[in-house]
C-alpha cells in the first residue's frame, strides 16, 4: 500500500473509514420517502488525512495509482465540466465526490482548512454496494475529526447525499449515506428515509448472507437512474401525493390506472415499501422461508415493474434460486448491473457462493466476485 508520508512528506493525523453496504430489501424507495433495510459489508473505504495551513486540498487514491489531484477550497469544480465544450467524461471523477463534500460542508457553516488525504478502498466500484457513499462518509469522518466539526452521523450522511445529488448529479436517496454512517455487520439498519428514524434489527441467527458482484458495472450518474426518479415524481403528481410513500397497497387500483410505464414504476415502490415492513417482522421472528420469498418478489418487481435489472443479473438470481441452501436472492443496489444479495442457510453460504459463481461464469462468460462471505 502507498505510504502517506512518502506521498505527502509527513504523517497523517487522522485515519478513519466507512463501510460499503448491501441493501437487503427496499430498492428505489429512499428517494420516494419510503423504507429501506441495508446492512454493512466487510469491504471499507479508508481515509488518511492531515490538515494543511492553507486552502489547498491534495488527494490521492491507492486504487488509482496514487496520483495527486489538487483543488482549492471554495473553487470546487466537477472534473467532468473541465473538458472542452461538447466533451464530457462518461462518469464522474472520484475526486468529484470529495469536492462535493467539502463544498456542502462549507455551505452548512462548517469551517474547513486545506488538507492532504490518501484514499484506499476495498468496496468495488459500480457493484451496487455504495462505494461512493463510503467515500463521502469516510471523508466526512476524517474532516470531522481533523477540524473538530462536531457532526453527528445523520449530518454527515446529509452532506454526503448533497454531494452525490447536487455536485456529482446522481439523484439518489439518502439510504447509502445513512448506511455508510450507521450500519454495522451484525444488524440491518431499518430506516424511514422521510423522518430519518432508524433502528438496528439483528440478522437472523439461522442464515448468512451471500453477496456476489455480477461483473457488470453500473453508473448512478447515468441517465437511466435519474429517469426512474423523474418517473416516480410524475406518478406521485398524478396520484395527488407528495411522494409515492404516501400511497398504500390498498390503493393499487389507482396506481394501475396510471399510464405506462408510470403505473409499473409506482407499483414497484408501493409494493417494495410493504415488503420492507414485512421483512422487518419476519426477521424478528426468524421466518427465513418467508424472508426468502420477499427477496424473490423484490427482484421480480425490480425486473418487471421498475426495469432496472439486466440479463446477467437475472441469470445470477435464477441460478441462486436453484441452490438448495439459498432461501432467496435479488438484485441489490440501483440496478443496471451490480451485485446480488442472497439469503443462505447458516454454515452453507461459502460453499453455495462458490458453486453459484462458478455456474454463472460458465453460463455467461462474465467474471463474478464473491464479496460476502469473504474468502
Amino acid at each position: 500500500m502507498t505510504d502517506f508520508a512518502a506521498l505527502f512528506g509527513r504523517r497523517p493525523t487522522v485515519d478513519v473509514g466507512a463501510a460499503g453496504r448491501v441493501n437487503l430489501i427496499g430498492e428505489h424507495t429512499d428517494y420516494n420517502g419510503g423504507f429501506v433495510l441495508p446492512t454493512a459489508i466487510p469491504q471499507r473505504t479508508r481515509v488518511r488525512l492531515a490538515p494543511r495551513d492553507d486552502a489547498t486540498v491534495r488527494l490521492a487514491s491507492t486504487n488509482l495509482g496514487a496520483t495527486i489531484e489538487t483543488y482549492i477550497l471554495g473553487q470546487e469544480t466537477p472534473v467532468r465540466k473541465r473538458t472542452a465544450p461538447g466533451v464530457e467524461h462518461p462518469a464522474p471523477a472520484w475526486i468529484d465526490y470529495v469536492q462535493g463534500v467539502t463544498r456542502f460542508a462549507a455551505e452548512a457553516g462548517h469551517r474547513l482548512g486545506g488538507f492532504d488525504a490518501l484514499i484506499s478502498s476495498t468496496v468495488p466500484i459500480g457493484s451496487g454496494l455504495s462505494s461512493s457513499a463510503a467515500l463521502e462518509v469516510g471523508v466526512m469522518r476524517a474532516l470531522d475529526e481533523a477540524f473538530r466539526l462536531g457532526l453527528d452521523p445523520i449530518q454527515m450522511a446529509q452532506i454526503g447525499r448533497r454531494a452525490e445529488n447536487d455536485f456529482v448529479g446522481a439523484q439518489t436517496g439518502i439510504m447509502d449515506q445513512m448506511a455508510a454512517s450507521l450500519a454495522d455487520l451484525g444488524t440491518a439498519l431499518f430506516l424511514d428515509t422521510r423522518s430519518l428514524a432508524w433502528e438496528r434489527v439483528p440478522l437472523p441467527a439461522g442464515a448468512e448472507l451471500i453477496v456476489i458482484d455480477s461483473g457488470v458495472a453500473h453508473d448512478h450518474s447515468a441517465g437511466d437512474y435519474n429517469t426512474r426518479r423523474a418517473e416516480c415524481e410524475r406518478a406521485a403528481g398524478m396520484l395527488g401525493v407528495e411522494q409515492l410513500r404516501d400511497v398504500s397497497p390498498g390503493e393499487l387500483s389507482r396506481v394501475d390506472a396510471l399510464p405506462e410505464p408510470l403505473n409499473r414504476r409506482a407499483r414497484h415502490v408501493v409494493t417494495e415499501d410493504a415488503r420492507v415492513l414485512e421483512a422487518v417482522e419476519v426477521m424478528r421472528r426468524g421466518d427465513l422461508d418467508r424472508l426468502g420469498e420477499l427477496f424473490r418478489a423484490s427482484h421480480a418487481s425490480m425486473r418487471d415493474d421498475y426495469a432496472v435489472s439486466v440479463h446477467a443479473v437475472d441469470r445470477l438470481v435464477d441460478l441462486a434460486g436453484q441452490e438448495p441452501d439459498v432461501y432467496g436472492a435479488r438484485l441489490t443496489g440501483g440496478g443496471f448491473g451490480g451485485s446480488i444479495v442472497a439469503l443462505a442457510r447458516a454454515g452453507r453460504a461459502g460453499a453455495a457462493a462458490e458453486r453459484l459463481a462458478r455456474r454463472y461464469a460458465e453460463s455467461t462468460g462474465n467474471t463474478p466476485t464473491v464479496l460476502v462471505p469473504p474468502a
